[in-house]
């Protein structure tokens, strides 16, 4: 990351309110390999944001001869520290005082404590999860094996909760695919399987099509059911990656709800029944012959 990433983020960044200011801060430097730590904050006043890795290991043993302890602590003085203050206009504000660190950028971050914390969402679903009876172990699998799965290998997602908490709409796309979308943006399969994965759920399978007749996925999305609102999410988390371009074509099968909701989010793009699925269906009728009609 160059200082001028950084200047440019600190520089142009405006937060309504501190919670606001410490996810976006977080996020930004999680994707850049470092996690962020508050070192001291008063939540209507400032926050003092420093690298995780600040600081220096104590030994809260106070051991009387004063041995050195081995401890192979992730705390290595890292200088890097930035400060959030709150304007009389209610506006918090970023200012660096050091942006250098002293270590290489993580590429795992699973090791940082700092990146394991919940997110105030996820506290929210374990609250309700709890009041549920949930028990803990599930809570804690179905909160974190995901999520965290997902960011580790780099995945785009989106994801919609419903009032309990319960993920209802889950769309994925590789992180090649993200590239392959935006080279390749002009013909896309969509296609709608039943419910025949363990979840129960309705799944949109995207394939896109590159110039050289070959296809790719171009992303997965888990749906509670196929109805309007649920295809306008999918396609609306699609359009996303394709930084609100509109595909020439989209071919589907004759699922007449999608084939509605692509009109909607994707006006100017045509939409074709595919080939495979009308031969399919031609092939499903049997044939008459002049000999077969009785005309009285």
């Amino acid at each position: 990351m160059t200082s001028s990433d950084e200047e440019l983020y600190l520089a142009n960044s405006n937060f309504i309110s501190y919670d606001e200011l410490l996810k976006s801060v977080r996020d930004f430097y999680y994707s850049k390999g470092y996690a962020i730590s508050i070192r001291d904050s008063s939540k209507d006043k400032f926050v003092k944001l420093q690298c995780d890795r600040g600081g220096s290991y104590r030994d809260r043993m106070c051991n009387e001869d004063k041995r050195k302890r081995n401890t192979g602590s992730r705390l290595i003085k890292c200088p890097f520290q930035i400060v959030g203050r709150k304007g009389i206009d209610g506006v918090w504000v970023l200012n660096a005082k050091n942006l250098t660190h002293n270590h290489e950028p993580s590429a795992d971050m699973s090791g940082h404590p700092s990146s394991r914390r919940l997110s105030p969402t996820d506290v929210q679903s374990v609250k309700n999860m709890t009041l549920s009876g949930i028990v803990p172990r599930q809570i804690i699998s179905r909160v974190s094996a995901l999520f965290e799965e997902l960011r580790r290998e780099g995945f785009i997602y989106d994801i919609l909760h419903n009032t309990i908490e319960h993920i209802t709409h889950l769309f994925i796309i590789h992180p090649l695919s993200v590239k392959l979308v935006k080279i390749f943006s002009t013909t896309f399969v969509m296609h709608y399987t039943y419910k025949t994965n363990k979840y129960n759920m309705p799944f949109l399978d995207n394939v896109g099509v590159s110039c050289f007749n070959t296809s790719f996925y171009s992303g997965f999305v888990f749906l509670e059911k196929e109805d309007e609102a649920s295809y306008i999410w999918a396609l609306s988390a699609f359009k996303k990656t394709l930084e609100n371009r509109e595909p020439s074509v989209i071919m589907t099968d004759r699922e007449l709800v999608l084939m509605n909701t692509i009109k909607k989010v994707f006006p100017n793009t045509t939409n074709l029944l595919c080939i495979w699925h009308i031969e399919k269906n031609v092939l499903a009728y049997p044939t008459f012959s002049s000999d077969d009609m009785h005309l009285e």
